[in-house]
């Protein structure tokens, strides 16, 4: 009977220690210092039920029912902040950290209702999206990938099934940053290539990503080598209190386990996740998934927090993927999108980042912070000929690219009133890149079977640097009138380019419901290195366009906020954008590199100049309703022109110029069972845009060449049809009635109407006639996960 008693009580107390919680730590906004004694109250049906902060900020609300939840945090002196919707599940506790704004003046506490998702960069003044996991898990259509998230957003088309690259207001996504833990990062996408920024399957799992921004024109000071926009991405703190689990199966995401706790006992944790891909799955059912070739990959991502110590708090962190995919011609047709049916290919990528994080406080409202990382970005490609029994018979190409990046950035950020602070650092990347391009496709020379020989595209083995600083200041000039400035300094050591960019936003509160906003910034990038290393054999120079300097752009954006409900959120932008000193050729041509990133590959051009120019102007509106009441709506809509003149001195549209992308988001969720502890969901998701602008193919040079070529003379003169996608989800979340288990079902009917939306018209070198190629078909994405 003792043993009995013993074995019930610590039952009884293991169960009520895995009882949810919601949990964090409060911080002020711009010091980072932890709120000593801030008050979180959440509102439960049985009453309210609080919390105060101790000595380091943290907070813990226990006995939390599952369901979704509503915040109040206030602390004197500060604004005070909602949070609404916090989603609670059996099984996981919710870690919700949060940064509270001091009051313009410290007299009485401001009743003010903060945006529940203000931008975790309080120097962004426009063009700023602040989203959460739980968004990337909850749109229809999303495949748990945070670039298709993106997607949604007003001024980014994603008219292409096929890759997530991230096209902003008619920008090339070539323009694209992509930051972790504040430290840029190479594209962390599977199946990634020198030079892109996107890919067919996101290398970043969502489930440990915290809150992250997504801005999209004007970025602050502390944001460089980019045109068109930054993803500054952070992942999550693991639970510093006790172990957590989580196994899932999904057709994309494919077989994932998660394990997340403490390491010590001063507030250190660990998380850690790892993925495989289940594609292949989908693929023996005989479902479409726009090849016959099955993808492979897999990849890994960490995060270990160490606590707070008297040297500071230090962080590792990390991901890494694999992927790998098989072209066989014998095994693909005329209407796969990837591979040619007469050829065989292969291609592999590695993708790599393992970084540390540490933060000092060196002041009472100032901190250090600085960030070390190396990573690895690797690709092999290889294209055969094949005999009649579909065997490799003579290879055509053969790429292999790999560049280990070492980065360090440190930034002091001084707080030095509740009216001012200030931030300042510098930034080091040293590249090391090892890159060549055989190809015998086109070359004119041949060895005495008549075989022609391999032509050098790329041929590159040395370190490259690039240098960044800068400086950037946030001043409340008024209680309503906010002002952001900096400028940002950056040099280039293999052309010797160096550039001066200044920055400025405003952000004035005309009311209570409105805002206005104005942002401006200069923009430097370095030239893609895939066009950067080319070598031009018709002149024979090994360095063809090396003395690029840096490729430009000035950026001019207002915008309205409004409130027009408790609710309701109604925000518009105008934006304007010049494009300069973009490399085109140096004789009269429809050449330009904005249109790189179109398709698969960069363009094979030397001797490249810095003569381009480019615009990108347009209107877009977002109508939100935030998720309340059990439902939520998002609509965004952008009008826009992307045009860019070559060297032949003729304006054209790019071939991201769309011109109109709307998207409509709705979501409902109807609780269920005793208290409404589970919950069904539907989300569905509508997306049209205009057809993309395209060179049509000059099918006699393609067929004298066998392979296509383009009518130059002729370029982005014809457009594809229109863009039209139906995506609807339905879910289901059950939680235990011991919360210490849930587990939930989804599927995701991704293009429910079968469109067959255009991807290329390309030329076949096997029919020697010119193929229209489609996008995925209706394709059903199933998840299954559980929590405990």
């Amino acid at each position: 009977m003792k043993l009995l008693s013993t074995f019930l009580l610590s039952l009884s107390l293991t169960i009520a220690l895995q009882a949810q919680t919601i949990k964090g730590r409060i911080i002020d906004s711009q010091s980072e210092m932890p709120l000593i004694g801030a008050t979180v109250v959440v509102d439960l049906e049985s009453g309210q039920r609080g919390a105060t902060t101790d000595l380091d900020g943290y907070y813990l609300l226990d006995q939390i029912p599952p369901g979704r939840h509503q915040l109040l945090v206030s602390y004197l002196g500060y604004e005070p902040s909602t949070l609404s919707n916090i989603l609670v599940t059996a099984g996981k506790d919710v870690i919700l950290d949060i940064r509270l704004e001091e009051s313009f003046t410290q007299l009485n506490e401001v009743v003010v209702t903060a945006d529940p998702r203000g931008n975790q960069n309080e120097l962004a003044a426009v063009s700023i999206r602040t989203f959460s996991p739980e968004e990337v898990n909850r749109y229809a259509g999303g495949r748990a990938d945070v670039s298709r998230l993106a997607g949604n957003m007003a001024g980014v088309s994603t008219a292409d099934d096929s890759r997530n690259d991230i096209v902003i207001r008619g920008n090339s996504p070539a323009g694209l940053l992509w930051q972790l833990e504040g430290i840029n990062i190479p594209n962390p996408n599977h199946f990634s290539t020198l030079g892109t920024t996107g890919g067919p399957v996101s290398a970043l799992n969502p489930n440990l990503l915290a809150s992250s921004d997504f801005i999209t024109s004007a970025f602050p000071a502390e944001y460089g080598n980019a045109t068109s926009g930054v993803f500054d991405l952070r992942l999550r703190n693991g639970n510093r209190d006790r172990y957590e689990f989580m196994a899932q199966l999904g057709t994309f995401t494919g077989i994932e386990l998660m394990a997340e706790g403490p390491v010590n006992d001063r507030g250190g944790s660990f998380v850690v996740g790892f993925r495989n891909s289940f594609v292949g799955l989908a693929s023996s059912l005989g479902l479409d998934i726009g090849t016959n070739a099955t993808p492979d990959y897999r990849d890994l991502t960490f995060k270990v927090d160490f606590g707070d110590s008297k040297a500071g708090r230090f962080s590792l962190f990390g991901i890494g993927g694999t992927s790998n995919i098989d072209f066989l011609g014998t095994e693909t047709d005329d209407e796969d999108i990837f591979a040619n049916p007469s050829r065989n290919s292969y291609a592999d990528s590695q993708f790599g980042v393992f970084g540390i994080r540490h933060n000092l406080i060196t002041g009472e409202e100032t901190y250090l912070r600085t960030v070390i990382a190396a990573s690895y970005q690797g690709n092999d490609f290889s294209e055969f000929d094949i005999d009649r029994a579909g065997s490799d018979s003579l290879i055509l190409t053969n790429v292999e690219d790999a560049t280990i990046r070492y980065s360090i950035k440190s930034y002091l950020n001084s707080k030095l009133s509740n009216r001012l602070s200030i931030r300042t650092g510098i930034q080091a990347d040293l590249n090391q890149l090892n890159t060549t391009v055989d190809d015998r496709v086109g070359s004119p020379d041949r060895d005495e079977d008549g075989i022609p020989d391999f032509d050098r595209l790329r041929d590159f083995d040395d370190q490259f640097n690039l240098l960044q600083a800068f400086a950037q200041t946030r001043f409340r000039i008024t209680k309503d009138l906010t002002m952001n400035a900096g400028v940002h300094l950056q040099y280039f050591d293999l052309s010797e380019a160096f550039g001066i960019e200044p920055r400025l936003g405003l952000e004035y509160r005309v009311s209570e419901p409105l805002q206005l906003t104005l942002g401006y910034g200069r923009h430097n990038q370095t030239p893609a290195l895939p066009v950067f290393f080319f070598r031009d054999l018709s002149t024979g120079s090994p360095n063809a366009n090396q003395d690029l300097g840096f490729q430009s752009a000035d950026h001019l954006v207002v915008g309205a906020t409004w409130q027009i409900a408790p609710q309701w959120q109604l925000k518009t932008e105008a934006y304007y954008q010049w494009l300069f000193n973009v490399p085109v050729d140096n004789f009269p041509s429809s050449f330009s590199i904005l249109n790189a990133g179109a398709d698969f590959v960069f363009p094979e051009r030397g001797s490249l100049v810095s003569d381009g120019t480019g615009t990108n102007y347009g209107l877009e509106l977002t109508l939100e309703r935030q998720f309340a009441d059990n439902w939520y709506l998002l609509f965004t809509g952008s009008v826009f022109e992307s045009n860019y003149t070559g060297s032949d001195g003729v304006e054209r549209p790019t071939a991201f110029n769309n011109q109109y992308v709307t998207n409509i988001l709705l979501g409902r969720e109807i609780p269920v069972g005793k208290d409404g502890r589970n919950r069904i969901t539907i989300n569905t998701r509508l997306t049209t845009s205009g057809g993309r602008y395209y060179s049509p193919i000059d099918l006699e040079a393609s067929i004298a060449a066998n392979e296509d070529v383009r009518n130059e003379t002729l370029a982005f003169s014809e457009r594809y049809d229109n863009y039209f996608r139906w995506d609807l989800k339905f879910g289901i979340q059950l939680n235990s009635p011991n919360r210490r288990f849930s587990q939930s079902f989804f599927i995701d009917f991704q293009n429910l109407t079968n469109r067959e939306n255009i991807f290329q018209r390309r030329f076949n070198p096997a029919t020697q006639q010119e193929n229209v190629l489609l996008q995925s078909g209706f394709f059903p994405d199933v998840q299954y996960r559980i929590q405990f």
